[in-house]
């Protein structure tokens, strides 16, 4: 399956280590992320990760394109409840796209672990009845 991964920089060291702790399942599939949390988890893993651009240059709207395409099974977006999202558009629309599709979507830790678990139990293999 194809998880993507995305996160404010207020919550790359939690998704750093949600990489770290769940990394056996996460290697069982192909990874995509925004630019630095995609480094980020690159150099704590040891995973192979394909890159969006930076977020804020247009790395979320890559990940928007996909998921439109239906190319992402499960997203993974650790989300800072303090930000506005108002003043990204990006955040808005990868939620949109997620619920419009039926693509998973985790924005905080609980929710993050819950759907990697389901995933590693088969729980979501619907997805790949859908393509």
């Amino acid at each position: 399956m194809n998880i993507a991964l995305v996160a404010h920089d207020s919550k790359k060291i939690l998704m750093e280590n949600l990489c770290i702790a769940y990394r056996h399942i996460l290697n069982k599939h192909s990874i995509y992320a925004t630019g630095t949390t995609g480094r980020i988890v690159e150099e704590v893993t040891g995973m192979v990760v394909e890159k969006y651009i930076e977020g804020s240059l247009g790395g979320e709207q890559q990940l928007a394109i996909q998921i439109a395409h239906n190319d992402i099974d499960l997203v993974i977006f650790l989300c800072d409840p303090l930000k506005d999202y108002e003043g990204e558009p990006g955040i808005v629309g990868i939620m949109r796209l997620c619920d419009t599709h039926n693509i998973p979507l985790g924005t905080n830790l609980a929710t993050s672990e819950a759907l990697l678990l389901a995933l590693d139990r088969g729980d979501l293999d619907w997805r790949d009845i859908v393509k």
